[in-house]
C-alpha cells in the first residue's frame, strides 16, 4: 500500500506535527512499508488463535508482611535538599501563602 503526501499531511495534522517536505517524503515511505507488513499479517488465518492480553502468564508475588526496623529519621533526611522540623520540605505545587516563586 502506497500512501500519498496528502495522507501523511493529514496524519501529521491530526498529531499536530509540523513536517518539512523531506520529512513528509521519508515518512510516506516508512508508513507505506509498515502498512505493507500489516497487509501481510492480515492474510494469515488467525481463527484458531485465542486473543491474549499477555503472552506470558502473570502472577502476583507477595512477601510476608513482617515488621522490621526502619532507618533513623536523621539518616533519611541527611541528603534532603530541604527539611524542616524532621520532615522533607517541598515547594507548594499549586502555590499559596508563603510561596517564594509567586510573582
Amino acid at each position: 500500500m502506497s500512501l500519498t503526501i496528502a495522507d501523511v499531511e493529514h496524519v501529521a495534522a491530526l498529531a499536530r506535527l509540523g513536517l518539512s517536505d523531506e520529512e513528509k517524503e521519508r515518512l510516506r515511505d516508512q508508513l507505506s512499508v509498515i502498512l505493507d507488513h500489516i497487509t501481510a499479517l492480515d492474510e494469515l488465518d488467525t481463527a484458531a488463535i485465542p486473543p491474549t492480553a499477555q503472552v506470558v502468564a502473570l502472577t502476583n508475588v507477595w512477601r510476608e508482611d513482617e515488621v522490621r526496623p526502619s532507618l533513623p529519621r536523621e539518616a533519611v533526611l541527611q541528603n534532603a535538599p530541604r527539611q524542616a522540623d524532621g520532615f522533607f520540605e517541598v515547594h507548594a505545587i499549586l502555590g499559596g501563602a508563603g510561596d517564594e516563586d509567586a510573582g
